[in-house]
């Protein structure tokens, strides 16, 4: 697993082979990343990475200047991983939660600019999410939300939808707090 820019980039971490997690490959991180350029700032956001696996996705943000990351990853071995990557790179602005995704977003009061969402494929409860992150108060008003999933899910009808990217097997939706018709005014700018 590697960081693709920023303050770390090319700095690599060896996943133990005993990990359930999947990460998000690099190939698709690097194009989802490039697409999200054009979407937001990451310098000085506050980010939230859900069902954080392996704190690739983390790792990225914080190495892209965001001020604030917080990961939610359940899993005690992931969670363990995820905070020695970030004391090899002296990170101090990484929060991480271990706990159950579902819970922190029952109780989780603050807002972010940016949430990026992972959860396992085979989630039963993973066609709710999009709607219990954007319905719940968790994105800033300009907030945008990254949701991996499987290619058989199509969230094109949500209201907050933007856009879908698909990269081999690994398929990401773009919701804006803002909804579908106010960003791809803006976008069309561009």
């Amino acid at each position: 697993m590697r960081i693709i820019t920023g303050k770390y980039k090319g700095r690599r971490f060896d996943i133990p082979r005993t990990f359930k997690a999947r990460p998000t490959t690099d190939f698709a991180k690097e194009n989802i990343f490039n697409v999200l350029q054009g979407y937001i700032d990451f310098e000085d956001a506050s980010a939230l990475d859900l069902f954080a696996g392996t704190g690739s996705i983390s790792l990225e943000l914080a190495s892209r200047g965001c001020k604030q990351v917080i990961s939610v990853e359940a899993d005690r071995e992931h969670s363990s991983f995820i905070r020695q990557c970030f004391a090899k790179l002296n990170e101090d602005n990484d929060i991480l939660v271990r706990g159950d995704v579902f819970r922190f977003l029952r109780c989780c009061h603050q807002q972010f600019d940016f949430i990026f969402a992972d959860p396992p494929y085979a989630l039963k409860e993973l066609p709710t999410i999009p709607d219990l992150i954007l319905k719940g108060n968790l994105l800033k008003e300009d907030g945008l939300l990254v949701f991996e999933h499987g290619k058989q899910y199509d969230f094109s009808e949500n209201p907050y939808f933007v856009e879908h990217r698909s990269y081999g097997s690994v398929n990401f939706s773009i919701f804006h707090k803002s909804g579908l018709k106010s960003l791809t005014s803006d976008s069309q700018s561009l």
